[in-house]
């Protein structure tokens, strides 16, 4: 073969290698806050973490905050125990303990858990808006990303906020990660003008504008859905064939999709 046939042929694999890279997952379970729900473990804990894990979950999703003096934390809420987060040090957040008798985890420990003896299940990042400012918000988004690298978790890790600058804070630092939005007040086409990757909304954001669904796959822009607890609306997200689901029931909607295949 000559060197222009190898050219082309090589051209032709690269590009059928990017088409069907490009949003290939349907239906991938996430895990909202980890596996929590069926044993009854603390939301965001790291046994949520390890159960998702041990289920296969194509992603478990957990919230970062920041403490008062700069500690990356893994809570939902912008207090814990009655006590305002971003106003707490953290020596003093881990004083009350999670119900299971675990303490508050740190990101870095929650990622270094995340590594352990898994090959299937994604980290998604929810990095949570600062009530103090803007720029607060920013400085978590890079110190997380610092985190990640440090650990060399990159691969493992994506980036999701309901904080549009906070997503292009990240991409500015991090030209191939993975970014998703939460707000739901942006189109496809919208984010893809930001180089953000893909679209994480409320299922009833795509109920009321269902053209944004083939918007998404037209574009290449990653359809993610949350919180889909429902089995009628497990069903017709299912059916419609988006990338990734995000569930507090992982357990019950794999059953669904089983039974939808």
């Amino acid at each position: 073969m000559n060197t222009s046939k190898i050219f082309r042929a090589a051209v032709f694999m690269l590009t059928i290698f990017v088409f069907t890279s490009c949003n290939i997952t349907k239906n991938g379970i996430v895990a909202h806050r980890g596996a929590w729900k069926k044993n009854n473990l603390p939301e965001n804990s790291i046994a949520a973490l390890r159960h998702a894990i041990d289920l296969k979950a194509v992603g478990s999703e957990f919230d970062v905050v920041m403490t008062v003096d700069d500690s990356l934390v893994i809570n939902h809420d912008p207090h814990y125990n009655k006590l305002i987060v971003e106003e707490t040090k953290y020596a003093d957040l881990i004083k009350f303990k999670l119900s299971n008798g675990e303490k508050l985890p740190t990101l870095r420990e929650y990622i270094l858990e995340g590594q352990k003896n898994n090959k299937h299940t994604t980290l998604v990042c929810e990095i949570k808006p600062s009530g103090v400012s803007k720029e607060r918000g920013k400085k978590i988004a890079l110190k997380a990303v610092e985190i990640v690298r440090s650990l060399k978790a990159e691969k493992i890790t994506t980036y999701i906020s309901f904080d549009y600058e906070i997503l292009k804070q990240i991409r500015a630092v991090d030209s191939k990660t993975t970014l998703q939005y939460l707000e739901g007040n942006k189109s496809p086409k919208e984010v893809k003008l930001d180089k953000i990757t893909g679209v994480d909304y409320h299922y009833s954001v795509f109920k009321k504008h269902p053209d944004w669904i083939k918007e998404a796959k037209d574009n290449n822009i990653t359809l993610n859905v949350w919180t889909v607890n429902d089995v009628s609306d497990m069903d017709w997200i299912i059916e419609n064939n988006f990338n990734y689901i995000t569930t507090n029931e992982p357990e019950l909607l794999s059953e669904r999709i089983k039974i939808k295949k």
